[in-house]
């Protein structure tokens, strides 16, 4: 659920300011909302000591350098001359990363002319003696003039490219290249170099891996310095009274009277007026709270006076990851990969729901592959005699048809909330028509894409269901205004449609799901023909796991694509009316 906020000020004398704000950040309960934009040059330099150090810690943790085992990690008493040497260290290395670019197509350009060296060219050139590379189209080969020295080197593409030598520098019309700078030679030997430094900058910033945690404490630190910075500029302030005002949850509101008394503040507590967006802290059972780590990661969150819909979203999440990984095999592999992680990083409260997520997840994978008897594949399971617990889930148009009713009771589930909380208000009735409308579209969507009767109470359901949300999605007392206002409210009756395309959306489930094991099985079918002897097996063996890897890292991509899409489009803005703009709480409080 959302827990309740209250807006509160905070007054004090302008020279308690700084005590004041200390004492806020103890506390960990408010929710600071500037009361002027905060600027200074503490803040300035602040944002980009944490920049520094931010990217420090990026290019030590990222995929651009070998990683090498740590015994350990040591402390820093000097983390902004570490930070910034290994920003610069990078930049060295991304310089040389660039020129090696360069350097390696001068090679392949110029190998076809041969070593020499641009120097004893531009010797010869003083002593009046010219040499000039040429690029000469085939037709006009005839044209080069009899008093010049021509030497064919290679032809590419149509032309002919030519050494000319001559005394003096002659009239000549053909396309001229000009020389490198070095000789082939030279240019190797610097793109050795230039390797050869890349791999000791590389190998020098791998060694500051012990200094990971001790940079990831100094980003923190900064990080609150910043928040106390930006706090007590952000105060406003008229004569010698400075004042700040925030979001604080309803139950801490003794606690800040208490300290308010303590500090002698001056302290207001009220409810937050309707024009006012307070921040969303969310309080739910553990098990609802395993959506939270989807949500972060979004970057998401419902509205102060939104629905927190965290447990249909968990659930329907749930169900989703299934189906479209549709694998007890990867669904295992999932879990196993989970623990590894587990082991190695280990569990504390602020990775547990991550972890016990995956957990979840992977099992929801498991026993929808137990189900469809998928097991890295399908097809061999069969040929091995193995039936599916539920074979019915392995019939196209069955599977079809289960994911619509998904849809219709996903969706149905967001009208009857939004319907019982605007309850006894007759607006309520309009979600009640909607209920009816998704059914029938659920119907709808049987007989026109699978050709099986539509029911004959569904003409009389859809009408009914059309006839409440036009006369109830706008009530008036006035049936007929009601009525106009209603079917404006749905876009001119284009929302009907809408909710008709939303149920059928669901069978992307169906579609992606079925890739996912055609590829598994494709995959099998691949390694099979390869033959029976060791290279055939090797091969086998070597294709199976390239397959079934490309389906295991593509797995995630279709749940964030497909999975997210109806849980967070279709469900929560479509039909539950969420906005999704609503501002994770994040109270001023020390570093931990």
């Amino acid at each position: 659920m959302i827990v309740a906020m209250k807006k509160t000020a905070i007054i004090v004398q302008s020279k308690d300011a700084q005590g004041a704000v200390l004492k806020l950040r103890s506390l960990g309960t408010l929710h600071v909302e500037y009361n002027r934009p905060p600027a200074s040059t503490n803040i300035n330099a602040l944002k980009e000591d944490i920049s520094t150090v931010e990217s420090a810690i990026n290019i030590v943790s990222g995929p651009a350098v070998n990683k090498m085992p740590v015994a350990g990690q040591l402390k820093l008493t000097d983390w902004k001359s570490v930070a910034g040497h290994i920003v610069d260290l990078a930049k060295r290395l991304e310089q040389l990363s660039a020129y090696s670019l360069v350097i390696a197509g001068l090679i392949r350009e110029w190998e076809r002319w041969g070593d020499f060296d641009p120097q004893e060219i531009e010797i010869l050139q003083g002593k009046g003696i010219y040499t000039g590379f040429f690029q000469v189209p085939l037709k006009e080969i005839s044209l080069i003039p009899a008093g010049v020295v021509a030497k064919e080197v290679f032809r590419r593409s149509g032309f002919a490219h030519y050494i000319i030598i001559s005394q003096g520098k002659p009239e000549l019309s053909f396309q001229q290249i000009p020389p490198p700078k070095m000789g082939l030679m030279k240019m190797r030997a610097r793109a050795y170099e230039d390797q050869r430094a890349s791999e000791k900058i590389a190998e020098e910033i791998c060694g500051h891996l012990v200094h990971l945690q001790a940079l990831a404490e100094a980003k923190k630190d900064l990080e609150g310095q910043l928040e106390f910075h930006q706090a007590l500029e952000g105060m406003g302030s008229q004569d010698n009274i400075a004042y700040l005002s925030g979001y604080i949850p309803i139950e801490q509101v003794g606690n800040l009277e208490k300290a308010a008394q303590q500090e002698q503040w001056g302290l207001l507590v009220r409810d937050p007026s309707d024009e006012e967006t307070p921040p969303v802290l969310l309080r739910n059972p553990h098990w609802v709270r395993l959506i939270d780590p989807v949500l972060k990661m979004l970057g998401i969150s419902p509205g102060y006076r939104e629905l927190d819909a965290s447990p249909v979203l968990l659930v329907f999440f749930s169900v989703f990851f299934g189906i479209l990984i549709g694998d007890a095999g990867y669904g295992l592999a999932y879990l196993l990969l989970t623990a590894w992680f587990q082991k190695k990083k280990g569990i504390n409260p602020r990775n547990a729901d991550v972890f016990y997520l995956f957990y979840t997840l992977s099992s929801c994978a498991i026993i929808w592959g137990a189900l469809t008897a998928t097991f890295f594949g399908q097809s061999w399971l069969v040929g091995c005699g193995i039936k599916p617990l539920v074979p019915a889930l392995n019939e196209p148009a069955i599977m079809q048809k289960f994911c619509f009713f998904i849809g219709a009771l996903h969706l149905s589930i967001a009208h009857a909330w939004r319907g019982i909380l605007k309850f006894p208000h007759p607006s309520c009735l309009a979600d009640i028509g909607w209920i009816a409308v998704l059914w029938v579209s659920f119907y709808m969507a049987g007989a026109l894409i699978l050709g099986q009767a539509f029911p004959a109470f569904g003409l009389p359901a859809a009408l009914c269901g059309i006839a409440l949300v036009l006369f109830f999605s706008e009530p008036r007392r006035n049936p007929l205004k009601g009525l106009v206002a209603g079917f404006v409210s749905v876009t001119f009756g284009l929302s009907f449609m809408s909710a008709f395309t939303d149920v059928v959306s669901y069978v992307r489930l169906f579609a992606v799901g079925l890739a996912a094991v055609a590829i598994a099985d494709t995959t099998n079918a691949m390694a099979a023909g390869l033959g029976a002897g060791v290279t055939g097996f090797s091969a086998g063996v070597l294709v199976r796991i390239v397959g079934h890897a490309l389906n295991i890292v593509l797995g995630p991509i279709a749940i964030l694509v497909h999975g997210v899409r109806l849980n967070v489009l279709e469900f929560g803005l479509n039909h539950t009316g969420l906005t999704w703009s609503g501002e994770r709480y994040k109270p001023l409080q020390e570093s931990a």
